[in-house]
């Protein structure tokens, strides 16, 4: 199976993405095919809902999504949202994200923005009719320490995702 996890933190330092590595490990561990779209260094521009769409990292997004059995997006909470940077994404991949099974992963400063992904994820099911992983891991600060995960039930959680998404991704295909 191929996955697709996106880093969805501009930020040198990330919780996020250091929780996305640590699934990364998990589905390559694993065998699996994973690519990984680091957004700080992706060239992505923001959607204009116009010239934004014939952008060549535009374009190589879209191949990448399509490609996808699953999406994993590993993003930080701000403002009780998952960032910008993480819906940019969907309104770029547009209808490529159609039936792909899509999990979560988020990193926020404490622990009360835990419906944080939600209006992304119901945008991704009901406008591309995503299959959304229905439990997601949601990190806050207190689960770190020097820049590393620290936690072993979110490392937990992290091992459940990989094993979700991959169960889930197979099932749909197989049907």
């Amino acid at each position: 199976m191929a996955f697709l996890l996106f880093s969805c933190s501009l930020r040198d330092s990330s919780r996020s993405q250091v929780m996305v590595e640590a699934l990364r490990t998990e589905l390559e561990g694993a065998g699996h095919e994973v690519e990984y779209l680091d957004l700080r260094e992706a060239g992505l521009p923001l959607c204009n809902g116009d010239d934004c769409y014939d952008h060549p990292a535009t374009k190589a997004l879209r191949v990448s999504v399509a490609a996808a059995d699953g999406i994993i997006f590993a993003v930080p909470v701000y403002n009780f949202y998952a960032s910008a940077a993480a819906k940019n994404i969907v309104e770029l991949g547009g209808s490529t994200f159609e039936g792909k099974v899509v999990g979560f992963i988020c990193a926020a400063g404490g622990r009360n923005s835990y419906m944080s992904v939600m209006s992304l994820a119901n945008s991704l099911m009901l406008d591309f009719r995503c299959h959304i992983l229905p439990r997601y891991v949601y990190a806050s600060k207190e689960s770190f320490s020097d820049g590393k995960l620290a936690d072993p039930e979110i490392s937990g959680r992290i091992s459940e995702m990989a094993h979700e998404i991959v169960r889930v991704s197979q099932a749909l295909a197989a049907s």
